[in-house]
């Protein structure tokens, strides 16, 4: 009679068995991260410095840096699941409905209702707003496919804040630059897809994370102390489409983001275990006071997120379920700050500086939510007319066709087509 192996105390299951598309609390925990950049953004645009982590972590990361790495671990895991299941060409137009059509709106809101409206309050009218020299034609023109490669900056709106003391970051809205490493990520999980590799060679992917990783160790031992940035943050490439992108972020954004991958693709073998939470809890305190966040802390942070999204209490499950505010609250919150900012409210302290900006970005999250995101998202299932067509005659070839009398004598039916899966 053979005994069963014991079950250590605070182990739930494993990842796989626990998991449920349909019952988990990934969207509060998106809108958790997203209002943590609003929140981190406070010092920075209303005040100059960082928020107070930077200090705390030894200069390695802020609030807003460590909600960003979150996002790229909810995204490995959710969007290495969709293209798995996804064809090329389906896994394509589902991510650029998501990401798109709520860029662009905010985009637009940006540039021909909010700035417009800072550029009379300072010019007393819109006179010379539209056909600036880095007005808003040439902003959209170097923005709408996240590159940033024409200015940050529109009609000098916010250079003039600075000068006035008022605002301390050059730009309408400085949290677009990680959606192009966003957007390489997911074609990179694209290629990983056509490939097979997710499929058939999914080894591949937790080896891609080790490497990336040890590049991040060597930088950390070559950093002159265990605590800040390691390695050249200047150092960028040119990415076709994306434009300039930093090696720095590439490498450590990458990383994360095939951290949440392998956690989907093994998600059977990963343990969701108490324990086990509590322990990279301590690793990501302790990285963040003493020294590497970025080698220890990035993989701890990593399995707390799943570890939450598995066992927050089930009320915590139906938040942002049916309304996803979070992209929302990301692509605005910036701009609203930069916005109060320069008509002065950051006089009134950070808690009412802060109540504000939660309280008009959650509205523009929810316009764009209602009006753009959850519209474009129900042409998920959109088939332009000719690959239906394609589709068609490809169903129609694979069909038997049935035998006539016509047909001579003893010869055999068409064998049916077979196409690959």
């Amino acid at each position: 009679m053979s005994r069963s192996a014991p079950v250590l105390p605070g182990r739930r299951g494993t990842l796989g068995e626990l998991y449920s598309p349909r019952a988990n609390s990934f969207g509060v925990l998106r809108l958790v991260l997203a209002s943590s950049v609003v929140l981190s953004h406070v010092w920075p645009l209303g005040w100059g410095p960082l928020d107070p982590l930077w200090k705390y972590s030894g200069q390695q990361t802020d609030v807003g840096k460590m909600a960003v790495i979150g996002f790229f671990v909810l995204s490995g895991f959710m969007i290495t699941g969709s293209g798995a299941r996804s064809t090329s060409g389906r896994y394509a137009w589902h991510r650029a409905l998501r990401i798109l059509p709520g860029l662009w709106g905010s985009l637009l809101v940006s540039s021909l209702i909010i700035v417009p409206f800072l550029y009379s309050y300072l010019h007393g009218s819109v006179d010379g707003y539209w056909n600036h020299p880095q007005g808003p034609v040439s902003y959209l023109q170097g923005t709408w496919n996240t590159s940033i490669s024409t200015h940050w900056d529109i009609a000098g709106v916010l250079a003039e804040g600075k000068a006035r003391g008022t605002n301390f970051d050059p730009g309408v809205n400085g949290a677009l630059w990680s959606l192009k490493y966003e957007i390489l990520c997911y074609v990179m999980v694209g290629v990983l897809a056509a490939s097979g590799v997710l499929t058939r060679a999914r080894k591949l992917v937790p080896l891609s994370a080790a490497l990336l990783g040890i590049l991040i160790l060597r930088d950390w031992i070559a950093a002159p102390s265990l605590r800040g940035i390691p390695a050249n943050m200047s150092a960028a490439v040119e990415v076709p489409f994306l434009g300039a992108m930093s090696v720095h972020f590439i490498i450590h954004l990458c990383f994360v983001f095939l951290i949440g991958a392998t956690f989907q693709l093994y998600r059977d073998r990963v343990p969701v275990h108490d324990g086990l939470a509590l322990l990279c809890a301590a690793v990501l305190g302790g990285s963040l006071a003493f020294g590497g966040v970025f080698v220890f802390g990035y993989p701890a942070f990593a399995y707390l997120l799943l570890w939450l999204a598995i066992r927050l209490p089930r009320p915590f499950q139906k938040i942002g379920r049916k309304r996803d505010y979070s992209y929302g609250i990301y692509i605005y919150g910036f701009t609203v700050e930069q916005a109060l900012a320069l008509l002065g409210y950051a006089k009134y302290g950070k808690p009412v500086f802060l109540l504000l900006a939660m309280a008009g970005t959650l509205v523009l999250a929810a316009l764009s939510w209602h009006l753009i995101e959850s519209p474009a998202m129900k042409l998920k299932n959109w088939t332009p007319w000719f690959v239906r067509r394609l589709q068609q005659r490809g169903t129609a070839a694979a069909q038997p066709q049935p035998q006539t009398q016509s047909q001579p004598a003893g010869e055999p039916e068409p064998s049916p087509v077979t196409t690959g899966g």
